[in-house]
């Protein structure tokens, strides 16, 4: 099939997107992408990653490990090779040290960065691969690497890069990155906490940014009739304060749930609960999507008493926004994961699929379609990169400056991600034709993922209000 794309002439139909980004180094800046046009007589997918000048996740030189990028990568391709929705084996993913990335050298990680997280996070995406890995491995060990050190938060540490602890951070699904007030961490332990503000707060078409961004969304009293996972204590009381947070990534498969709650100081800190505990619900909710597994996770206040309570190491409200922002940002890598996939199925399918005696690939109208595809992929990467850049260089959240940086940045690559993830795969579903929309075909896995993602930890629409009022605009653009 090299003849496939063969009369396309680069000097005629070349393009240059660009990106406009915020790293961490401060000022805007603005990259040129060359864009050869579809697919190359060579049968090279422009766009591809691994044919062109894109930016690799993670490849900014934050990071040390940039050189094994390739490897990781490679490693990844193997052990997910399953096909979409299939479950990697965890004992695979613990060997491969997938779970002790971030952890430090002393504890038997590997002493990595979140890039190096977001790599495989990438691949994931790409497999659609049904996994805990997003709330066990990128937001619980993000926000173990937040607290105070100290023996306790070690351990954890070390057990979560052994493969012996999931430590699923409680972190509403609804909720919009930002920098939210103590109260929106919700499960209160000090006097005087106000009973029923939700852990975060909803993101929807009609609730106010300032009181998600604040946590001043009350939640409901919440029935306790089924227990799920956990316990009811019936000598706790039906009236006791419940704190309740929605859509938790991954809370089902947790041996640990690092809850976000006010210590007796009225400080907040993270709560070591065990998911089994008398007071703790988790309950799981079913999604259209079946490679995810979320839940709602239910506390009675009495029952925090129990837990651990682990200091965050700076302040507590950077702490929280960081991790909103990381959670943000790993779902929108995920999604250039799912997009990237769909691009490189649809053009080999174009390649072979013929109507007319031709490939459908040599139709002009679906080279067009491919290279949209090919440059939402380009500049999601280059957002992506971006923002993951400026996580890691923010670090725990010592300079204010490069807080701000980090939230932009994951706004920007959230706000576009969303969207354009669940663009390219509609597109490749409908360049498929009739195969694409076959259970067998497995786009449909894609899709249901992609659109899960748009709506995780942000919508596209909130993430460019956040964007909006931070450059002083009063509408969304």
């Amino acid at each position: 099939m090299s003849h496939v794309f063969s009369d396309l002439d680069p000097s005629r139909h070349a393009r240059w997107p660009t990106a406009s980004v915020s790293p961490a180094g401060g000022a805007l800046w603005r990259k040129q992408l060359p864009y050869t046009g579809g697919i190359s007589s060579n049968g090279r997918v422009a766009g591809d990653r691994r044919h062109g000048p894109w930016r690799e996740i993670g490849g900014g030189g934050v990071s040390g490990f940039a050189e094994f990028h390739g490897e990781l990568r490679a490693v990844a391709r193997d052990l997910l090779g399953a096909g979409p929705g299939a479950a990697p084996d965890w004992g695979q993913v613990v060997a491969a040290g997938w779970t002790g990335l971030e952890v430090p050298e002393a504890l038997g990680g590997a002493g990595a960065t979140f890039a190096e997280v977001a790599v495989v996070l990438e691949e994931l995406g790409r497999a659609a691969a049904d996994t805990p890995y997003l709330g066990a491995v990128a937001l619980g060990v993000g926000a173990l690497q937040l607290a105070e050190p100290g023996p306790e938060r070690d351990d954890l540490l070390a057990a979560t890069a052994a493969g012996d602890a999931r430590l699923v951070l409680v972190l509403s699904g609804e909720t919009m990155p930002g920098a939210p007030s103590s109260r929106s961490f919700g499960l209160g332990l000090g006097p005087g906490d106000e009973p029923a503000v939700a852990v975060g707060g909803p993101i929807g078409a009609g609730a106010d940014l300032d009181a998600a961004s604040t946590g001043s969304v009350a939640s409901t009293p919440t029935d306790r009739s089924d227990p799920g996972v956990g316990a009811t204590d019936p000598t706790v009381g039906a009236d006791a304060p419940t704190r309740r947070a929605t859509f938790v990534v991954d809370a089902a498969e947790a041996t640990h749930l690092l809850v976000p709650a006010a210590g007796a100081d009225g400080r907040p800190a993270l709560a070591v609960l065990d998911p089994t505990a008398t007071g703790v619900t988790v309950t799981s909710t079913p999604v259209l999507d079946a490679t995810r597994r979320l839940a709602t996770v239910e506390v009675v206040v009495p029952a925090v008493d129990s837990g651990r309570l682990l200091p965050f190491a700076g302040d507590p409200v950077v702490a929280l926004a960081l991790l909103h922002d990381r959670a943000a940002v790993a779902v929108a890598v995920d999604g250039l994961g799912l997009a990237g996939a769909m691009l490189d199925a649809t053009v080999a399918y174009a390649k072979v699929r013929e109507q007319f005696g031709r490939p459908i690939g040599s139709f002009q109208a679906v080279k067009h379609q491919c290279a949209d595809m090919a440059v939402q992929l380009a500049v999601g990467r280059e957002l992506a990169g971006a923002a993951v850049e400026a996580l890691v260089a923010a670090g725990t959240g010592e300079d204010p400056a490069a807080v701000e940086e980090a939230g932009v940045a994951a706004s920007m690559a959230a706000s576009y991600l969303g969207a354009a993830a669940v663009d390219v795969v509609g597109t490749a579903l409908q360049l498929h034709g009739g195969i694409g929309y076959t259970w067998e075909s497995g786009v449909h896995a894609f899709l249901k993922r992609a659109t899960l993602d748009r709506a995780l930890f942000g919508s596209p629409v909130a993430h460019r209000r956040r964007l909006a009022r931070r450059y002083g605009s009063d509408a969304a653009a």
